[in-house]
């Protein structure tokens, strides 16, 4: 048995704003993937899989009775599957901020609930909505409180505009100018980051008064800006913005960002070779990278491994 392919994401702006209702933007991101198969002779990760989908089945039989009239599934044949070895194999890393559960949630919802919502259909913001829902109850098993954005994003595999909690709205982004010299890239940290600990941080940080005016005044209005920048293709204006919350991120949320990258981040604003931000929750995984010079950023980060996501 092998299901259809569910992507992994990229949030590209909105990480942390969007729980105090910035915008934000998600694209998929088709180098990663993952799909539920079983095999006569299962790998040590196959059987980790199995053992994890294993208390996920429990997990989604007291979801159903809990959150009646929400979302059902055909909990039999899924529990059969996961008992003949069914597993989810997937080359999305986990902890790097790109969806690798949201993939999953998004494959079992695809396999077996009952009363799905398709894409085929027309997805009204109602129906979004209670799509997001539904994959926020799901995916929180893998990391406590989720919104959801990561298995919708892989299970329409479309872009999504988040205007704010409850306006979001399927979107497309300008086309990639495939000769630009501009990038959107990926910075492998080299390290796996846990999102409960770090929204956790945040979460603190936000008790604090000057904390929560300096995400309004500033954060969100940058992130709303480059959202509005990047979809309109307003470039020159986007790396303003970028500038600005690139700074605002490293002023800000420093235990978000692995200290061996606190030089780099620094030295990009400083240069304007490149701007870094946050990807996902931060604390490890990737680092997404903006330059108008993808040449130039190659050199100054010489030292790690860039993945390319879009071209300007």
């Amino acid at each position: 048995m092998k299901g259809p392919l569910f992507y992994s994401k990229i949030l590209l702006f909105g990480e942390y704003g969007i729980i105090k209702d910035s915008k934000g933007l998600s694209i998929p991101y088709n180098f990663f993937k993952g799909a539920l198969k079983t095999d006569e002779n299962p790998s040590e990760l196959a059987k980790k899989s199995n053992e994890s989908l294993k208390a996920y089945v429990d997990y989604l039989r007291k979801l159903e009775s809990e959150e009646e009239g929400l979302v059902s599934f055909d909990l039999e044949t899924l529990g059969n599957d996961v008992t003949k070895g069914m597993y989810f194999d997937s080359s999305i890393p986990q902890g790097y901020g790109i969806g690798s559960s949201g993939a999953l949630v998004a494959a079992i919802y695809d396999k077996y609930a009952t009363d799905k919502i398709t894409v085929l259909e027309n997805l009204t913001r109602k129906k979004l909505l209670k799509l997001k829902e539904i994959f926020g109850k799901m995916e929180s098993f893998f990391h406590g409180k989720s919104s959801g954005l990561d298995p919708l994003n892989s299970y329409l595999s479309l872009p999504i505009l988040i205007n704010s909690k409850d306006n979001i709205e399927s979107t497309s982004i300008p086309s990639q100018n495939k000769e630009g010299k501009g990038a959107v890239f990926l910075l492998d940290s080299g390290m796996t980051g846990e999102t409960a600990p770090m929204v956790q941080i945040f979460m603190e940080k936000m008790k604090q008064e000057g904390f929560r005016s300096m995400i309004k005044d500033q954060f969100i209005k940058h992130t709303d800006a480059c959202v509005e920048d990047f979809l309109n293709g307003n470039i020159k204006s986007l790396f303003g913005n970028l500038k600005q919350l690139s700074h605002v991120v490293f002023d800000h949320f420093k235990p978000m960002i692995p200290s061996k990258f606190h030089q780099l981040w620094q030295q990009g604003i400083d240069t304007n070779d490149y701007y870094l931000k946050l990807c996902g929750s931060g604390g490890g995984g990737y680092i997404l990278g903006f330059t108008q010079d993808f040449e130039k950023a190659k050199k100054a980060l010489k030292e790690y491994n860039l993945e390319v996501v879009y071209n300007f």
